[in-house]
């Protein structure tokens, strides 16, 4: 198998471009916190020389495929088994201080989506196991099988944006009396049942469920709510961060993040701006930077992306 026939890096050159002024000296730290399968990583050590990666990742597997492909950077990379709100103890675990610039690619990874049987995709019948880490947690089987109709309700309005909700959870309590709810195509089968024949002309009706379970099982929004001011706490002046995400609720917590880090905290009314009110971040795009058209023609995954950067311009008060 030739990872590059199967992972195309999302908005790869446009990542090197936003973080490689924050990275050209030597001994640069650069943490990709979500590793994946090392493509981005790859590209960065390869064009950086005097690099120094810090990978992190949940899933086994792709630790172990991303350390098979960066093998030949030998010292310059350290791979940790985390999840990336862990940040600023991996890294210094790693032996660093701070990192000089950081990536956050979101969502589910290529890996996860390739691999039938990790459950995360509607389109393929496969247990419904949809963690990122398959070492420790809740399955999506399980949660099925034990939320209430009111907690699936719930999960599917907040993290699926879902107007049939409600309708959804009731019909997945009435199923799951009949039998266990343990596989991908018997769901997609429920909902589509429940699903009237207008609404399904749409679009899918297991898409937003699945996104909703899959957020539910990695604890995805509390993590990165946790993880996003940790990646700012380490890093100095002059230090970057990147952040892709793929769906609207990550967007937003990002833009709140990178919003708040980037205001004057001065109050109002204040004639002048004292130092310690100052901006610590800098926005270094204007909103949400989106995929070319070339860029989705030949990389699908990248069509719903948000990029969004900042750099630190002073030390916190």
């Amino acid at each position: 198998m030739n990872l590059r026939d199967i992972h195309t890096p999302v908005l790869l050159d446009r990542c090197l471009d936003l973080l490689a002024p924050a990275l050209q000296h030597e001994g640069a730290v650069f943490v990709d916190a979500t590793l994946g399968m090392g493509g981005h990583s790859e590209a960065f050590l390869e064009r950086l020389p005097g690099l120094r990666l810090v990978g992190l990742d949940r899933d086994t597997d792709a630790l172990r495929i991303a350390g098979e492909r960066l093998a030949r950077f030998g010292d310059r990379v350290t791979l940790v088994h985390t999840v990336y709100d862990g940040i600023a103890d991996a890294v210094a675990r790693a032996g660093y201080a701070a990192a000089d610039g950081i990536l956050f690619d979101l969502g589910v990874s290529s890996l996860q989506l390739d691999e039938a049987d990790r459950g995360f995709a509607y389109a393929q019948d496969a247990p419904l196991d949809m963690r990122m880490d398959q070492s420790a947690g809740t399955t999506a089987a399980e949660i099925l099988a034990t939320y209430g109709e009111g907690d699936l309700r719930r999960i599917f309005e907040r993290y699926g944006e879902e107007k049939l909700a409600g309708r959804y959870a009731r019909a997945i309590i009435a199923a799951r009396a009949e039998a266990p709810i343990e596989r991908s195509g018997r769901l997609v089968a429920i909902l589509q049942a429940a699903t009237p024949a207008a609404v399904q002309r749409a679009g899918h009706p297991a898409k937003r469920v699945f996104q909703a379970l899959r957020i539910e099982v990695n604890r995805e929004l509390s993590v990165l709510e946790r993880a996003v001011p940790a990646a700012l706490g380490i890093l100095p002046v002059g230090g970057r961060i990147v952040v892709l995400s793929y769906q609207s609720l990550e967007d937003r917590l990002v833009k709140r993040e990178l919003a708040d880090a980037s205001a004057s905290t001065a109050p109002a009314g204040l004639p002048v701006e004292l130092p310690e009110h100052a901006p610590r971040f800098r926005l270094l795009v204007k909103g949400a930077e989106l995929a070319s058209d070339e860029e989705r023609a030949v990389n699908p995954r990248a069509t719903p992306v948000r990029l969004r950067a900042a750099e630190r311009i002073r030390e916190d008060a």
